[in-house]
């Protein structure tokens, strides 16, 4: 069975060969403590040629579609984006060209449960909890993030967020994201979520009224909220909670 590393709060899973790169060291991640990635003087280019994928090319994978700021006009390979950049970043400390990195996609819920896998690593806002990692092992993270809300303008959620407000919502998200998680454990509202494959989905439910808000991360919702949704605004921002 193949196993998988996670990189960061945003998060990246790394397979096999990025695993044999790495320690077993606790470091803070946006959604709690991971292992932080090491160095391993065995980890060369041509040491890690039989754990890859495919034999002379560096597999990575994310979902389709992604989002600004993490990948720039829903195409991974530009090399655009804060998540493309470390992926190919990646690639240069493991001896890869441009050219010699391939990207599939897996969609997000996927990425980070048990089973083989068709990737070297999985790079999509992954963040860490103590149940994924049963499945999966994580990197060092690469960027801490928080869960934010996003809603619409004038809707009553803008001005009417305490904690007892937040209760009475109805919220939509993307299945098996940490917002999903923070909108059942920690908002714990009287309504069930309303639960999208994609975030396309949740975003298209909010401006269509479906749902009165969302949870993602707040680079993310700052994104939804000033360029990809008309008027959408980013509501409020929750501090980090660990697992």
């Amino acid at each position: 069975m193949r196993r998988i590393i996670v990189a960061a709060a945003a998060t990246t899973l790394i397979g096999s060969v990025v695993a044999a790169c790495g320690s077993t060291t606790s470091s803070s991640t946006a959604g709690g403590s991971s292992p932080a990635a090491g160095t391993a003087a065995s980890c060369t280019h041509a040491s890690i040629q039989n754990q890859l994928y495919t034999k002379g090319v560096l597999t990575v994978a994310t979902d389709n579609p992604v989002y600004t700021p993490w990948f720039e006009k829903n195409k991974p390979s530009n090399g655009l984006g804060y998540e493309s950049a470390v992926a190919y970043a990646i690639a240069h400390q493991l001896g890869f060209s441009p050219s010699q990195v391939t990207w599939v996609s897996e969609p997000f819920s996927s990425s980070y449960a048990p089973g083989p896998k068709k990737f070297d690593f999985d790079i999509n806002e992954i963040s860490y909890t103590a149940q994924r990692a049963q499945a999966v092992t994580f990197s060092k993270s690469y960027y801490d993030v928080q869960q934010a809300i996003v809603a619409l303008k004038g809707s009553p959620i803008v001005t009417h967020h305490t904690s007892a407000d937040l209760k009475k919502y109805l919220y939509g998200d993307q299945v098996g994201t940490t917002g999903l998680t923070y909108i059942t454990n920690n908002i714990q509202p009287t309504q069930q979520p309303k639960v999208f494959d994609t975030l396309s989905e949740v975003s298209a439910a909010l401006e269509a009224h479906r749902i009165d808000a969302l949870i993602t991360d707040t680079p993310t919702a700052q994104y939804m909220a000033s360029a990809q949704l008309k008027h959408a605004v980013l509501v409020a921002q929750f501090p980090t909670i660990q697992p």
